[in-house]
C-alpha cells in the first residue's frame, strides 16, 4: 500500500476529527490509518493513490488539505 500523509487546514477539535474521518471514509481505495488535529495519515490500496479525490472530498466537508512532503 501506497501511505501518505495530509495537513488539513481548519481542524481544531474532535468533532472536526470525526468530520474529517466521515469525508475520507467516503473515498474509494483509501485506508485512514490516523486522524489527529492537523494531519491525517493515509494509506491507498489503488495505484495511482486517490490524494486528489481525497483533498476534494475534505473541501467538500470544509477543510484545505495538502500532501505533506
Amino acid at each position: 500500500m501506497t501511505q501518505f500523509t495530509l495537513k488539513i487546514d481548519g481542524m481544531h477539535c474532535g468533532g472536526c476529527v470525526r468530520r474529517v474521518s466521515q469525508a475520507l471514509a467516503s473515498t474509494e481505495g483509501l485506508v485512514v490509518n490516523e486522524v489527529s488535529v492537523g494531519t491525517a495519515r493515509l494509506a491507498s490500496a489503488t495505484e495511482p493513490p486517490p490524494i486528489d479525490q481525497a483533498i476534494a472530498a475534505l473541501a467538500k466537508a470544509g477543510y484545505a488539505a495538502q500532501l505533506e512532503s
